[in-house]
């Protein structure tokens, strides 16, 4: 994939890039395969706004994305490359041998024509499907599972990949794209490549406008707030903070932490940071 910059015919264009989409291959979505998707922007199911700054944008269908790779032993042929609004990466189309159809989502190096499989025995070959325990250490993984059967949870995005880095009883090591080095159940399964659209980082968005298509409300910044609204409102003209930064609720921010104890952090072997 690469990226094509436009001409500088406004200041919007300036520094603007995009997607060239030279590898979709197929415009309109499978019909069987994509659903109703009701915007919420940002409400929860009382109304209420719990994730601010959302709303608006394209309207889009859901694509319904095959995570499990639960076709064991069943090979498929890709018949398309698609574009996803719901996601940073690419999915591909698999027609499979029974006649079924689903979507994946599409690794770096996959092409039209290949034939994908999801088994025990199956080789090391972008798109296919094996669980951690048969993936020889050094491979590059994506959607990984973190338990069997669920689906895969992690490593999905555009561009991202994971790494066998060893074995440890039932246990494989993986190395995440963030640096964290995790445990994952042998029998849990991993899809073979990286993640392809890997220019997707590079992407400058270039104007405000193009952020409201994505479903993105414009920020208000704290001390442009009265103190009324916001900890760091308030005073004449433009005043420093005073305090710690601070959420509009009155709670610590900017490097302080907030992940919780889980139970699945006994399965860090080293943390990302």
């Amino acid at each position: 994939m690469a990226l094509k910059i436009y001409k500088p015919t406004s200041p919007g264009r300036r520094r603007m890039t995009g997607s060239t989409f030279e590898e979709i291959t197929k415009k309109e979505p499978e019909r069987s395969l994509i659903r109703p998707l009701k915007r919420k922007a940002g409400r929860n199911n009382q109304g209420k706004i719990t994730v601010r700054h959302r709303g608006g944008g394209a309207k889009r269908m859901l694509r319904l994305i095959d995570y499990k790779r639960d076709k064991i032993d069943m090979p498929g042929e890709v018949k398309a490359i698609e574009y996803d609004p719901n996601r940073s990466a690419r999915i591909a189309l698999i027609h499979y041998a029974d006649g079924e159809k689903r979507y994946i989502l599409a690794p770096l190096g996959l092409t039209v024509g290949d034939t994908i499989l999801s088994s025990n025995e199956a080789e090391i070959n972008p798109g296919n499907a094996l669980p951690v325990g048969q993936i020889p250490v050094g491979t590059m993984i994506h959607n990984i599972e973190l338990q069997p059967h669920k689906g895969g949870q992690i490593v999905r995005g555009a561009g991202t990949a994971a790494k066998i880095v060893g074995r440890e009883g039932n246990y494989t090591l993986v190395a995440l794209p963030s640096g964290e080095i995790r445990k994952i159940l042998a029998r849990c399964t991993a899809t073979i490549g990286q993640v392809g659209n890997v220019d997707h980082q590079n992407i400058i968005l270039g104007k405000a406008g193009r952020k409201r298509w994505l479903g993105w409300r414009p920020q208000v910044r704290g001390s442009a707030m009265s103190a009324g609204d916001h900890p760091h409102g308030g005073g004449e003209g433009r005043c420093p903070r005073g305090m710690p930064p601070k959420t509009p609720w009155g709670k610590p921010a900017l490097g302080v932490k907030t992940r919780r104890r889980k139970p699945s952090d006994r399965m860090i072997v080293r943390r990302r940071k």
